[in-house]
């Protein structure tokens, strides 16, 4: 089998591990290569503390290391102010690492979270899947992120509707323990972003399609072409 190559897209760091933290230890076990393009950064002239950005320095090299990601790539735009730069900057960035990386399956926010930041990126890799341009895109599956995906209010708007689950029974454990990396992120239950609600949210996804744990994604592309 020809070697595959996937992409996960997040906003802030945790949402990879969140949204598809242990979708992305399966396919490293499977034999792909595996990508991280992180959208936002923490900077001291955006008000963060020397220590915070040594901090989320840290968690991201040790989180790379753990998933064993191929590639990491920065964009370093300031988080939360996605949306004060344009469209087309923001696809032009999404764009470039598409055509460097070259990813058969990509991973990207839910379009109706509750954040901006991921609206705008979710929006902005729309316009990087058309299959003319971006030829090598097979797949492209939409991630939950526990307290952005689930915090929409607006009742107008779509929810999470998920039609593909991956088993991650395996790999729970593995997922919780690199979530924890994130120590700021993380607090005890109730709070959205605990122990004992990622691994609830992960039965529940489980329980849907007959796994003991698993990760759910809503399917925005799949270009299937068999060989002859």
């Amino acid at each position: 089998m020809m070697n595959k190559t996937a992409l996960v897209i997040t906003p802030h760091p945790d949402d990879e591990t969140l949204g598809c933290g242990g979708t992305l230890l399966v396919l490293k076990n499977k034999g792909y290569q595996i990508n991280w393009l992180i959208i936002t950064d923490v900077f001291e002239e955006f008000g963060f503390s020397k220590e915070k950005v040594l901090s989320r320095n840290n968690e991201i090299e040790k989180v790379s290391k753990r998933y064993g990601f191929d590639k990491v790539i920065r964009v370093g735009i300031p988080t939360s102010r996605v949306d004060e730069i344009s469209k087309g900057e923001l696809v032009g960035k999404i764009s470039s690492a598409f055509n460097e990386i070259k990813p058969n399956i990509i991973f990207v926010p839910f379009y109706n979270d509750v954040h901006t930041d991921h609206k705008a990126i979710a929006e902005a890799t729309i316009s990087c899947t058309k299959w003319f341009r971006y030829p090598y895109v097979e797949k492209v599956l939409y991630y939950e992120t526990l307290s952005e995906t689930d915090f929409n209010i607006d009742s107008t708007a779509s929810r999470f509707n998920p039609k593909v689950y991956i088993d991650i029974s395996q790999y729970l454990d593995e997922k919780l323990s690199i979530m924890k990396i994130y120590e700021s992120e993380m607090d005890e239950f109730p709070f959205p972003r605990s122990e004992k609600a990622i691994r609830s949210l992960a039965y529940l996804r489980g329980a849907q399609c007959g796994a003991k744990a698993a990760e759910a994604f809503e399917l925005l592309r799949a270009n299937i072409r068999f060989e002859e």
